[in-house]
């Protein structure tokens, strides 16, 4: 009765043959009660009730098994792994204990699960996956390589199960970490073929009209794409056989998300992708004679077509750091087309397809050297061992010991060095953050600024508005951004002493109703044996010199001047300390802007691509220096920032008011060239007030002009009624906000 509960009519249906499949390809790896333990064990779940289905409604049970069959059948994965996937929601919901499954099954198998359920309870943590610091913290927290490995086949698993799911925005939610997480992850390890398909499905719930216009552009072309690659292969493959060569030959159409990024990297439509596929020659070589037939292969190719002589890559003579081995050849193949040839052999394309540290290069994608020389030892030790992967058992990924990997009250991941303290964490946040800092609370209790953090800890930084960077702050930071901008804080902390102490030095002479003259003060300065006009005022603003006493040496030294009549040489400009003016601020300053929770102040700038002005609706993006630019919404680059670095938008909107602080607009006219249309558009512009035209350039062609005016204006609203009067203009037919 259970059974027909947990179990609708489709999943009964779809439950055996799934058990079937999973028990013939892992038999021979398991031990002789697993299968008896396993089923008992799901009889208890299904009377229980009490693993939930995910948010699409899928049946824990199919879904898990349909991942293990991924992992035996794609990737080659033993019983340790097929178990922790099939028991690990059951130790996630509480059914059973980690201790019970390590006494029945081993401690491979908790070792796995445990490594699952860390990571489960790492995403409920955080929800900003879409960071490289997140998936490094994703690798230190898996330990055992087989459960990123795992975690890969169950979302390929869950990307083929969805496509007609109601649950759109869920939907896209996997699509987008199939994409940022784990497609890399997948090229990493060199599983190429899931990757790729991780790619595709993604493009296709994200964009979808993209994803069928590419693939029926595809199916278009097939057959004329085949009768290319057979007539370009035919007499390849003659000459091949008449040097006494053994190999085959096989055409590769790129995938779907490849030929997209081609697009758009070269910003052409389909038609203009002219490596759609590339041809790859796969010699059954013995070792010792590898090198030599693939250079005989490449001969006998370029004898025949023309090569590009920039586009040889040669990985034979010295293969690439992770033991990618290939020759890669374009050459102008029949009708003038460039094809991309791969010459390789078995041994070669064995490991470039299916190792697990293959060519995840290949693509340009960087990663850190530790992560690469792990990954070599992993291919090296699965070569030697025939690639049995059991022998991953020995690997435990201890990359990251280096590094911390700390959480925001958001969410939000930050990556910092070992040792680094609440304030360093602070200053990696924002330089205002640092400075008013006054300690912390980390995962729920207080601590003071040099505490140092741990990965995994959620620091929450305490602020006051009275605080100021203190010297011996620089004692215990550990980063070079938190050291660099308390140097700074405290220059400009001594800047603004020294000028009040200028300025209270001067007071004190206008109380006494004295004009000083700066060149007996500098040589007063000089004999009270201070080296810099800086020390002396720094001196004042201490109190550790009392400015009466100043203003007494200095009467005592005008006196003895004035009486002895001297003519007073005037010291070279080399002597003198001046004061450098302060740095002008920015022009925008007086229009507050609000960002996320009432933190004003934050150092920001406006993008030039979109010219925000006062009023605008907008959005702020942190830059890769530190500071945030701000956008419009309607930005022509908006949706691209908020598709590929969502993580690093942050909310914006204007507040206080303009303060007559006017910006750079540019507006584009269109109209009939009709005569005075030019000087009536003008004379509009110069009846504003607080609007002044900065330029004008006019094209006129066939009795049509356009024109690009800047003008600077206040806020929207002004510029809003500018244009609805140039509207007006006889001749006028279209104007818009460049």
């Amino acid at each position: 009765m259970e059974e027909n509960v947990f179990f609708t009519p489709e999943e009964r249906v779809q439950l055996i043959p799934l058990y079937k499949k999973l028990l013939r390809l892992s038999k021979d790896t398991l031990q002789k009660d697993d299968c008896h333990k396993l089923k008992n064990h799901f009889i208890k779940a299904m009377s229980e009730g009490s693993i939930p289905r995910n948010v699409f409604g899928m049946n824990p049970i199919i879904k898990d098994m349909q991942t293990a069959i991924i992992v035996a059948e794609e990737i080659g994965m033993r019983r340790a792994s097929i178990l922790g996937i099939m028991l690990h929601e059951s130790v996630k919901y509480h059914l059973c204990s980690l201790e019970s499954i390590n006494e029945e099954y081993g401690e491979d198998v908790a070792g796995i699960i445990r490594g699952l359920v860390k990571i489960n309870e790492l995403y409920s943590k955080s929800p900003t996956i879409e960071s490289e610091n997140f998936r490094n913290l994703l690798l230190s927290f898996a330990e055992d390589m087989r459960v990123i490995l795992i975690m890969i086949a169950d979302r390929v698993n869950l990307m083929r199960q969805i496509k007609d799911s109601p649950n759109e925005e869920a939907r896209l939610e996997v699509s987008n970490e199939a994409a940022y997480l784990y497609a890399p992850l997948a090229h990493k390890l060199g599983l190429y073929k899931l990757k790729s398909e991780l790619e595709d499905l993604s493009l296709k719930y994200t964009q979808h009209d993209v994803y069928y216009h590419i693939k029926d552009k595809l199916n278009a072309t097939k057959a004329a794409r085949d009768r290319y690659i057979e007539a370009f292969i035919e007499p390849v493959r003659k000459k091949l056989e008449e040097a006494g060569l053994k190999f085959h030959i096989k055409g590769r159409t790129k995938s779907i998300h490849s030929i997209y990024q081609k697009m758009k990297k070269q910003g052409c439509p389909f038609e203009g992708v002219y490596d759609l596929f590339a041809i790859r020659i796969i010699l059954d070589a013995p070792l010792e004679k590898e090198k030599q037939e693939c250079w005989q292969a490449y001969s006998i190719v370029t004898d025949m077509y023309l090569p590009n002589p920039k586009r040889l890559r040669d990985w034979l003579s010295v293969p690439k750091s992770n033991g990618y081995e290939s020759l890669h050849i374009t050459v102008m193949g029949p009708e003038g087309k460039w094809v991309e040839v791969q010459i390789r052999t078995e041994r070669m394309d064995e490991i470039a397809e299916k190792g697990l540290a293959a060519h995840w290069r290949y693509k340009g994608i960087k990663g850190e050297s530790g992560l690469d020389e792990w990954l070599n030892t992993i291919r090296e030790t699965l070569e030697n061992a025939d690639n049995d992967l059991d022998v991953m058992d020995q690997f435990k990924l201890d990359l990251y010991k280096d590094e911390v990997f700390v959480f925001t009250p958001k969410g939000d991941l930050y990556k910092l060095p070992q040792g680094a303290t609440v304030l360093d964490f602070a200053f990696s946040i924002h330089s205002n953050l640092g400075c008013r800092c006054i300690g912390a609370r980390v995962n729920g209790k207080n601590v003071q600024l040099r505490q140092t953090l741990n990965s995994g800890d959620q620091v929450e930084i305490m602020t006051s508005n009275t605080q100021t960077p203190k010297r011996d702050w620089l004692n215990f930071v550990t980063t070079s951004k938190a050291r660099n901008k308390i140097r700074q804080a405290l220059k400009e902390i001594a800047a603004k002493q020294t000028q009040f102490a200028k300025e209270t030095l001067e007071r004190k002479f206008k109380n006494r109703k004295l004009d000083y003259d700066e060149a007996i003060l500098m040589r007063l300065i000089r004999k009270m044996g201070f080296k810099t006009v800086t020390d002396f005022y720094q001196n004042i603003a201490d109190e550790s010199t009392d400015i009466n006493e100043v203003i007494d040496k200095y009467l005592d030294m005008q006196k003895r001047e004035t009486e002895q009549r001297d003519e007073v040489t005037y010291r070279s400009a080399e002597g003198y300390n001046l004061q450098q003016p302060s740095d002008t601020k920015d022009f925008y300053k007086d229009d507050v802007l609000v960002i996320d929770r009432n933190l004003k102040g934050l150092d920001f700038t406006l993008a030039k691509c979109c010219n925000p002005i006062y009023g605008d609706d907008v959005f702020g993006f942190v830059s890769v220096s530190g500071g945030i630019k701000i956008h419009r919404c309607d930005c022509p680059n908006a949706k691209e920032l908020r598709s590929r670095f969502p993580y690093r938008i942050v909310k914006a909107r204007w507040a206080g008011k303009s303060q007559g602080k006017q910006y750079p607009i540019r507006l584009r006219i269109v109209g009939h060239d009709d005569i005075g249309i030019v000087t009536n558009i003008t004379s509009i512009i110069n009846k504003e007030n607080d609007i002044s035209l900065r330029s004008i350039s006019i094209d006129s062609n066939d009795g049509l002009f356009s024109g690009m005016l800047t003008v600077m204006v206040d806020d929207t609203s002004k510029l809003e009624a500018l244009i609805k009067k140039i509207k007006t203009v006889k001749g006028v037919k279209q104007i818009n906000r460049g």
